[in-house]
């Protein structure tokens, strides 16, 4: 595990900030692929909002934060801002399941 402390420039920063925005949204892509594969299982575009599982993983989330000392109030945001789009994802997808 790379420390932030241990940069000695704003470059080497900016390349461990790159490094990780590279995995995040090779993360990001597969959990896509997770949601969109979810909307089979799904009955009702109700399931699939799922308000009180969108909840769940606000909560838990916020501990796994709190777990790895960063900021709960931002991963929040974070997941709250990727869930809303991957629930406009599975919409449409389970829109077009039912349509078939």
């Amino acid at each position: 595990m790379h420390q932030a402390t241990s940069c000695t420039s704003l470059d080497e920063v900016r390349q461990n900030i790159d490094r990780i925005d590279e995995a995040l949204v090779a993360l990001i892509a597969e959990r896509g692929r997770y949601v969109k594969r979810a909307a089979a299982f799904k009955k009702t575009s109700d399931d699939v909002r799922a308000p009180q599982r969108v909840e769940q993983v606000i909560a838990k989330v916020r501990a796994l934060a709190t777990a790895q000392q960063a900021n709960p109030d931002i991963a929040e945001q974070v997941y709250r801002a990727m869930i809303a789009g991957f629930v406009e994802a599975e919409l449409a997808e389970h829109a077009a399941l039912r349509a078939n």
